[in-house]
């Protein structure tokens, strides 16, 4: 049952603007689906949803789309758009994102699960990514500037 409930949460998500917890429990109600908000909020850390903004500027749940392609690091267009800068500073990487959209990314960079990647923070519209060492660093920077699309 729960497996077929989080398929049908992320066929919701991929079809509607979907950018409350109530408005995902009306919608999977409509496909048959009884469901209370602890159930939801659940669903959603486990398939590590988060919002993104729209063309319109509001808000919707997303599923971060990262894989690799030819060892590159990609991003979906959702997630590229919310970027605006990364850069280097010591043994830390900074992103700086569109308002509410630090998470988003930080969620990201967290399941790339790259060894060099101490940590990291996220804030409103800013990343902090701990790496063990200055070169690293900037390596990262590079590969996540490609990643982003921002080279």
């Amino acid at each position: 049952m729960k497996n077929a409930r989080q398929q049908k949460i992320i066929e919701i998500i991929e079809n509607y603007d979907i950018d409350t917890q109530e408005a995902l429990i009306v919608k999977l109600k409509e496909a048959g689906y009884s469901v209370t908000q602890t159930t939801i909020s659940r669903d959603i850390n486990q398939l590590k949803l988060v919002k993104a903004v729209t063309a319109a500027g509001t808000y919707k749940y997303i599923v971060p789309d990262v894989r690799r392609e030819n060892n590159r690091t990609v991003m979906n267009s959702a997630l590229t758009e919310a970027v605006l800068r990364i850069e280097a500073a010591k043994n830390i990487v900074v992103v700086k994102t569109l308002s509410g959209m630090a998470n988003a990314i930080a969620v990201c960079v967290d399941s790339l699960n790259h060894d060099d990647i101490v940590g990291s923070v996220a804030g409103d519209d800013t990343v902090l990514i701990v790496t063990h060492d200055d070169d690293v660093a900037r390596a990262m920077e590079i590969n996540l500037k490609t990643a982003f699309k921002m080279d």
